[in-house]
């Protein structure tokens, strides 16, 4: 009799709130026509990617909302 495979823990997802990177959500959750964020500048895909980033990926996000928003 051959033993089941080892179950694999579930990749691990990192916090919604990162006291190094908070969201710069802003409440404000409208998208324009480019499915960017009136409130926050971020791209529908970044706001998605979000809650599985790290902090470095989370720090692109917000350099590129915040080159967005200086472009409005």
């Amino acid at each position: 009799m051959t033993e089941p495979a080892p179950v694999r823990p579930p990749k691990p997802l990192y916090s919604n709130i990162s006291p190094a990177v908070p969201s710069p959500c802003s409440g404000v959750c409208r998208l324009d026509e480019q499915k960017v964020c009136l409130g926050c500048f971020r791209h529908v895909e970044d706001i998605r990617e979000w809650r599985s980033a790290d902090d470095d990926r989370r720090r692109v996000i917000c350099a590129q909302a915040a080159d967005r928003k200086a472009l409005a």
